[in-house]
């Protein structure tokens, strides 16, 4: 386990992926656990811990995960991170390179670009399906996005959540035709040896809970060599 961000009020920690933030069916010791041992040692604290879990991941994903360690921090950030406009959350996700029909996908351009669809979840299937008109039961999801590298095969995108739907991310990019690299359930072309997908909560800004600072914490690359060569070559932009 990785702590990135820790002070009496909130800890945010670098998930790996393969591991899951709260606990579920599976009964796999959850990320939420370890880190309340990791509090209870450093602090050597008696008794139960508190600690709770604002917001998630999916377990194939990694990155930045927030977790409040007092009941205020926890009230306000569950506040905050369900109105959205007080968070801001930014991914990082490797894309298979594909055409695209209609020229919606401008991979000579490295500027911002938004995505809007409709978004309808399959619950039984564990998936959501995106559309470019209103259906029922669908709600809105907005994203926007960049090229930050380019390979051969795959692409480093960066991408703004403006909406936060289940598997939004990971539906929208496999829309255009660019599965998440691993993604299975989206259409990659190949599963990744440790069952994850190439998605990370790279950075996350947000005001403190309680001192009302300014809060911006950003995630390592991930240790792996396509993740580290893709990001050799990021273009920064104004």
């Amino acid at each position: 386990m990785q702590v990135v961000y820790e002070d009496n009020h909130i800890i945010i920690v670098n998930k790996k992926s393969g591991e899951i933030v709260q606990g579920d069916k599976t009964g796999d010791r959850p990320l939420s656990e370890i880190v309340k041992d990791y509090i209870k040692e450093k602090y050597q604290k008696p008794g139960a811990v508190f600690l709770g879990v604002v917001h998630r991941l999916d377990r194939p994903v990694s990155g930045l995960v927030v977790f409040a360690r007092t009941s205020k921090a926890l009230t306000r950030l569950n506040k905050m991170f369900a109105e959205k406009e007080e968070v801001k959350k930014t991914y990082w996700a490797i894309v298979e390179k594909r055409n695209v029909e209609g020229g919606k996908w401008k991979e000579d351009s490295n500027e911002w670009q938004s995505m809007e669809h409709w978004i309808v979840r399959n619950e039984k299937q564990n998936k959501s399906y995106a559309y470019s008109t209103e259906k029922p039961n669908s709600k809105k999801a907005i994203l926007n996005y960049r090229i930050l590298a380019k390979g051969d095969n795959y692409n480093l995108l960066e991408v703004q959540l403006l909406t936060g739907r289940h598997h939004q991310i990971r539906c929208q990019l496999a829309s255009m035709g660019c599965p998440i690299k691993g993604d299975l359930k989206y259409g990659a072309k190949r599963s990744n040896p440790d069952a994850s997908i190439s998605l990370q909560s790279h950075r996350i800004e947000f005001v403190h809970p309680v001192s009302k600072e300014t809060i911006i914490v950003e995630a390592p690359v991930p240790n792996e060599p396509l993740w580290e060569a893709l990001a050799q070559f990021i273009v920064h932009n104004s």
